[in-house]
């Protein structure tokens, strides 16, 4: 089983359909829509603006450096327990 969330590009028919052909024993399953909180990326996005949002980097290259201290050298604080709420295309942490 491999779980989605609702990406246009997720669902394309020619993809589905070659899934479904050449690799059957994988079961797509979807997330609901406007569901963020079930997606881990979503959350680790949020907190992750908390330290990028309302800042003026010099460069680029100061911006990748914070992003990869906060992702990939373990200083990113993820608030595991917050929920977020999608109004539309608006997306609120609360």
């Amino acid at each position: 089983m491999i779980i989605l969330d609702n990406a246009s590009f997720h669902k394309k028919k020619e993809y589905i359909n070659k899934i479904a052909a050449e690799m059957p024993n994988i079961h797509l399953e979807f997330f609901p829509e406007y569901s963020p909180d079930y997606n881990l990326i979503e959350l680790v996005w949020h907190s992750t603006k908390e330290y990028v949002a309302n800042r003026l980097f010099k460069s680029i290259e100061e911006l990748e450096y914070l992003l990869h201290q906060l992702l990939n050298e373990g200083e990113l604080i993820i608030k595991w327990g917050r929920k977020i709420k999608n109004k539309g295309d608006a997306v609120i942490t609360i």
